[in-house]
């Protein structure tokens, strides 16, 4: 049985007070108290403050591009299956530089959970604005204030109809770890918008903040009630819901693809002829 211990990595560099580390110690609780081992999972980040994540742990690891998280996520998945795969990203990796990634993510239901580290600003890159940023924000290449709207993922993704959408705040652990869960147990794409403070170059979205905003769904609220989703997707203001938004169940793109159903590929043999016939008879 695998313990926290299990799980730790190299001293973290964040900001203290950074909602990183809250978010680190949620997904390290929820690997244990899924039962999980490092050698059992995979986790793959971008560039930004949220991509040291896998320095910060212990566990397959792969910290690629920025905005391109997403691509190699979905690799490994269809290269082992059978594998948890977790994506760590920030808004402005994910949402900014990575946003075509995340819309055809979304369209093939890779079974992937992607938790973005949402702190509304670029922490590595020291504060300009990010697409999360609200309007009228502040930055160091903003002083006038952001003039663009900010982007609604939630809103975004069950506009696509994405298969588990969720809400969680890194000022919230508990809240979090059974977020992050419930979308490794959940087959198909799933995406968790982490708020968290920036408490360096953030001084707008802070833990009072949130604090006086953030609430949690009802028990009776029905995630697959997408119209409602809608509805709690908009709310972004005086009161932000937390928990699981919208939630469906498609086939994951896994599942729909005849070569991986008799066994994961990379238990599968390798031979040249087999590749070369497979693709004079898929094109010619």
């Amino acid at each position: 049985m695998s313990t926290l211990t299990d799980f730790e990595g190299k001293t973290p560099t964040w900001c203290p007070g950074c909602g990183n580390f809250s978010i680190l110690r949620a997904f390290k609780q929820a690997m244990v108290d899924l039962g999980l081992a490092p050698h059992e999972i995979t986790v793959v980040s971008g560039i930004g403050q949220s991509g040291k994540f896998p320095h910060y742990t212990r566990c397959n690891a792969f910290n690629g591009l920025h905005g391109r998280t997403l691509p190699v996520a979905t690799g490994v998945k269809l290269v082992n299956h059978t594998m948890p795969v977790i994506a760590e990203a920030g808004d402005g990796d994910c949402y900014g530089e990575g946003g075509n990634h995340l819309l055809h993510a979304i369209r093939r239901n890779i079974d992937v959970s992607l938790f973005v580290h949402n702190n509304q600003i670029y922490g590595l890159t020291k504060g300009q604005a990010s697409p999360t940023s609200l309007a009228g924000m502040k930055t160091k290449l903003t002083p006038h204030g952001v003039i663009a709207e900010p982007l609604n993922p939630l809103l975004l993704a069950i506009a696509l109809d994405c298969s588990f959408v969720a809400r969680g705040y890194a000022g919230d652990l508990e809240h979090l770890v059974g977020l992050m869960k419930a979308a490794l147990r959940h087959k198909g794409f799933a995406l968790i918008d982490i708020l968290q403070p920036c408490v360096t170059f953030n001084l707008v979205n802070t833990y009072g903040w949130f604090k006086e905003r953030v609430y949690h769904l009802e028990p009776d609220y029905d995630p697959e009630d997408r119209a409602e989703a809608f509805k709690r997707a908009i709310e972004f203001g005086d009161r932000i819901p937390l928990g699981i938004i919208y939630r469906n169940h498609r086939l994951p793109m896994e599942e729909r693809i005849p070569l991986l159903a008799k066994e994961p590929l990379v238990r599968q043999a390798f031979a040249r002829g087999i590749i070369a016939r497979t693709i004079l008879n898929e094109f010619y």
